[in-house]
């Protein structure tokens, strides 16, 4: 079987492009960037399901995520999250955290006011980080 997103993700993301192993989301929620890293492989669960090489990949893809949303945005803290509970298909949530976001200290899920931001924002967002991963990564793909 073939990589396919859940229906989920692809309703709550828009695509920012493809490192070789991930493809790249970005969260439609406006609470600050949040891009979630899905590895294109059919029905995985686990990170540590993956081969040791893909699991270092990841970790350089997920590196490259993490120093972009520091160096655009300064956050004061990135947090990284794989839950799953919801959606089985592994996602890694890599989300920049401010003082002044709606849920901070505390953590995003069932902590946000699920408000969206807007078509141009979103489309501003999606191009500023697909440059930054591009500068940083250059095997990333804009789709």
């Amino acid at each position: 079987m073939s990589f396919q997103l859940h229906p989920q993700l692809q309703a709550d993301t828009d695509v920012i492009g493809e490192f070789p192993l991930c493809l790249a989301l970005l969260h439609k929620e406006n609470i600050g960037p949040w891009v979630i890293l899905v590895p294109k492989v059919a029905n995985l669960q686990e990170l540590h399901h993956l081969p040791m090489a893909d699991q270092q990949q990841f970790l350089l893809e997920s590196q490259t995520v993490f120093e972009s949303l520091e160096q655009l945005f300064k956050p004061k803290k990135l947090n990284l999250g794989a839950l799953g509970n919801m959606v089985p298909q592994l996602h890694i949530h890599h989300i920049a955290r401010f003082e002044t976001d709606v849920a901070w200290p505390g953590p995003v899920w069932g902590n946000t006011e699920g408000k969206q931001r807007s078509e141009q924002q979103t489309q501003q967002l999606v191009q500023q980080l697909a440059q930054a991963f591009q500068t940083q990564f250059a095997d990333f793909k804009v789709n």
